[in-house]
């Protein structure tokens, strides 16, 4: 009998445990964050330290083009410190930096007009593969996947950046660009045997 009883409160630890881990991950930085809030300089500084090269590969991946993705940088930045105050912690401090890089990418995107006619207009149905994340780049470097995406069309590219690269399902796509998640799939679907074109067309890859 004691022995159930230590093994109950062992439990109630390890579920303890589990949710202040959870916690804390939305937490991450908090203390940087709410120096910011307060207008430290040094702690806007430090979190634009943390996050800008991340979020400037996210951009440059979007947008193909270095000088732009340093611009958006900046300015999603400018964003970021503008509207921290309404962070609350619902998710982590990156995540909700990374989804205001993204949402300014798409817009600029959507001013250049370079992809969203692609996107509605050839959407018809593609076979779905069943393929998993993992199964994708098998055998292949990321550092070859991420150079091979800039010889992707645009539209193709961001629907695969947005899906293999930033963790987004085709539902939350769909909704980040203002499409269906059938159009997302499918756009997947071709920029991926788009891809093994171009990484075959490179030798880097015989089967995928």
């Amino acid at each position: 009998m004691p022995k159930k009883r230590g093994s109950a409160k062992q439990l109630k630890t390890t579920d303890q445990t589990l949710k202040t881990r959870t916690l804390n991950y939305a937490d991450t930085h908090k203390e940087i964050v709410e120096k910011c809030k307060a207008g430290d300089r040094q702690a806007q500084f430090e979190l634009y330290r943390l996050y800008s090269k991340a979020m400037y590969n996210v951009c440059l991946r979007m947008v193909k083009d270095e000088l732009d993705a340093e611009d958006l940088l900046q300015n999603s930045f400018v964003d970021i410190f503008t509207k921290l105050d309404s962070f609350r912690y619902q998710s982590s401090v990156g995540a909700w930096i990374k989804r205001i890089v993204i949402n300014n990418c798409i817009n600029y995107l959507k001013k250049k007009k370079i992809y969203f006619q692609e996107l509605e207009d050839r959407h018809a149905a593609v076979p779905e593969e069943g393929i998993t994340h993992a199964d994708d780049t098998k055998g292949l470097s990321v550092k070859a996947v991420k150079q091979a995406l800039f010889d992707l069309p645009d539209g193709y590219r961001v629907v695969f950046s947005l899906y293999m690269l930033e963790g987004y399902d085709h539902k939350e796509i769909g909704d980040i660009l203002g499409i269906a998640e059938t159009t997302s799939k499918s756009q997947y679907s071709r920029a991926k045997a788009k891809l093994r074109d171009i990484l075959r067309a490179q030798k880097l890859v015989s089967n995928l």
